[in-house]
C-alpha cells in the first residue's frame, strides 16, 4: 500500500488564473506525468489538500486517471479545518465543490473553523503521517507557501523513512520543451 501526498504551489504563486493557459497546461502535464508513475508503482491512494492551484489540478488529473487505471487508487481531499474555502469568490468555492465531488474521500483535520496557524500545523503532521512519500510541485529558488510544507517534511524525515520527489522549473521546462518538439512534429507531418 502507498498512499502518496500531492501539494504545491496556489494558482496565485505562479500567476496562473486561465485553466487553459500554456503555463496551466505544462503544470498539469508533469503532474499527470508523475501522478502516472506513482500509479504504476503501487499507489493506491492519492491524498492531497483543495487549495487552487496544484492541489485542485492534481484532483482533476486523478479523476481523469481513473479511466486508465480504473480501481488501482482512489482519491482523498483533505481540508484544514471546517469551512475552508468558505471565503473565496463564488467562481472558486464552485470549483471547490467539483475538486470535492470527484473524490472518493473528503474530510477536514480540524472540526472547527479557522483559528490559529496551530491547525496548519496539525494538517501538515496528520498528511505526513497517513502518507508514505510526498509529491511537491515546488522550486527552491522561488518560495511560496509550499516552503512550509517542504519544511515539515524534511523535520519528518530526521525520524521516519519518507520520500519526497519535487517537481523544479527545470522539470516544467523539459516538459515544455518536449511538448513543443510534439506540436512542432505534428505540425511538419
Amino acid at each position: 500500500m502507498s498512499r502518496q501526498w500531492i501539494t504545491g504551489y496556489r494558482s496565485y504563486e505562479l500567476g496562473a488564473f486561465d485553466e487553459q493557459s500554456p503555463k496551466v497546461q505544462i503544470i498539469k502535464r508533469a503532474l499527470r506525468e508523475q501522478m502516472v508513475n506513482l500509479i504504476e508503482n503501487g499507489c493506491d491512494w492519492i491524498i492531497t489538500g483543495a487549495q487552487l492551484g496544484t492541489e485542485q489540478w492534481a484532483v482533476e488529473i486523478a479523476a481523469d486517471l481513473k479511466t486508465t487505471f480504473p480501481g488501482q487508487f482512489q482519491i482523498a481531499v483533505m481540508l484544514p479545518f471546517a469551512e475552508f474555502g468558505s471565503q473565496w469568490n463564488e467562481n472558486n468555492q464552485m470549483r471547490l465543490q467539483h475538486v470535492l465531488a470527484l473524490a472518493d474521500f473528503s474530510t477536514t483535520v480540524s472540526r472547527s473553523e479557522y483559528h490559529s496557524p496551530q491547525q496548519l500545523k496539525n494538517y501538515q503532521r496528520f498528511m505526513l503521517t497517513h502518507t508514505d512519500g510526498a509529491l511537491l510541485l515546488y522550486d527552491s529558488e522561488n518560495e511560496g507557501k509550499t516552503h512550509y510544507d517542504l519544511g515539515a517534511i524534511h523535520q519528518f524525515q530526521s525520524d521516519h523513512p519518507y520520500v519526497c520527489q519535487l517537481i523544479e522549473f527545470d522539470d516544467l521546462q523539459e516538459v515544455a520543451d518536449q511538448y513543443e518538439a510534439e506540436r512542432n512534429a505534428e505540425f511538419s507531418e
